[in-house]
């Protein structure tokens, strides 16, 4: 898990000096920046962590050199001095030769922390050999073992069903995820199981995209775009296509028959299609379009 390397990283204390970390997640950025600030003592993180974001407006923006500056200025206190420079995928083409002139010879005594959005570019990432490139994002199938990861941090533990019925609930947004983990820590037990996880996640709500996936395997149109109609009040498009996409993923890993595979990749063909739709009409049709390929296949089966 590339998070897992970062997270080393930050055991160590953050040895290598200068780091670009990559993710198309916001999240995860997010995240990362919130483990550095701990590194920090509470009373140096004014003076020993700055962060300067390159999509900021024109008018809020510093020039490149006054950040280049603040890293070889010597830090108020004695321990280490972290610069943190957040989309560096906007610095300009000028700035980017400062850069490089700064990593051929850096500051012994800060740390500077770039943020990319999205994979880093072949040039850019020439530029850069100065710098340890971590990138953040985390496949599908590793999820499970960083909320899992993220349960630990947070004094609990989630079981495996837990785990299991939180990402066939909520889908595969890490933002939503992190969201629940947190109230699972509420809930005063070292042990979260799935009985406890549907409590927290369901509270009134009637179904979730397991119930979906029945009345599509039951074949049910009335009762799949019932439960549909239910969850397209509390969720949004892309977080239900996620759940459903999980699903169908841990059922397909059972099946071996010939005819069951052959469904399975017709169905991630539909979901697969249904993803570049959402993204590009921002609107529901798409997952009602789903649902109707879906029950389609299921009636061939």
């Amino acid at each position: 898990m590339s998070f897992r390397n970062f997270l080393d990283e930050v055991k160590k204390g953050l040895p290598g000096r200068n780091y670009i970390l990559s993710s198309s997640e916001p999240f995860l950025h997010a995240e990362a920046l919130s483990l550095v600030r701990k590194i920090i003592p509470e009373e140096e993180l004014d003076f020993n962590y700055q962060a300067f974001d390159l999509l900021g407006s024109k008018e809020t923006m510093i020039p490149f050199d006054h950040i280049l500056d603040i890293l070889n200025a010597v830090p108020f206190f004695t321990g280490s001095k972290f610069v943190v420079v957040e989309n560096i995928q906007k610095l300009l083409k000028k700035d980017q030769k400062k850069l490089a002139a700064y990593l051929a010879n850096p500051s012994d005594s800060a740390s500077l922390i770039l943020t990319h959005a999205g994979p880093v570019k072949k040039e850019l990432k020439e530029l850069l050999k100065g710098m340890k490139q971590i990138p953040l994002d985390i496949s599908e199938r590793e999820i499970p073992a960083w909320l899992g990861v993220r349960a630990r941090a947070k004094g609990i533990e989630l079981s495996a069903d837990a785990i299991e019925y939180l990402i066939g609930t909520i889908g595969t947004d890490l933002g939503l995820l992190s969201s629940e983990v947190e109230k699972c820590g509420l809930v005063g037990k070292p042990r979260i199981g799935r009985e406890d996880i549907a409590g927290i996640i369901e509270g009134k709500r009637t179904y979730n995209a397991f119930a979906l996936i029945d009345a599509i395997r039951d074949r049910d149109t009335e009762r799949a775009f019932r439960i549909y109609r239910v969850l397209q009040e509390t969720e949004e498009p892309y977080s239900l296509l996620g759940a459903l996409n999980w699903q169908y993923a841990r059922n397909f890993a059972e099946k071996e028959s010939p005819r069951d595979r052959t469904y399975y990749r017709n169905v991630f063909g539909e979901l697969s299609k249904a993803d570049k739709e959402i993204k590009s009409s921002g609107t529901p049709y798409p997952m009602e379009l789903l649902l109707v390929r879906l029950l389609q296949l299921s009636k061939q089966r």
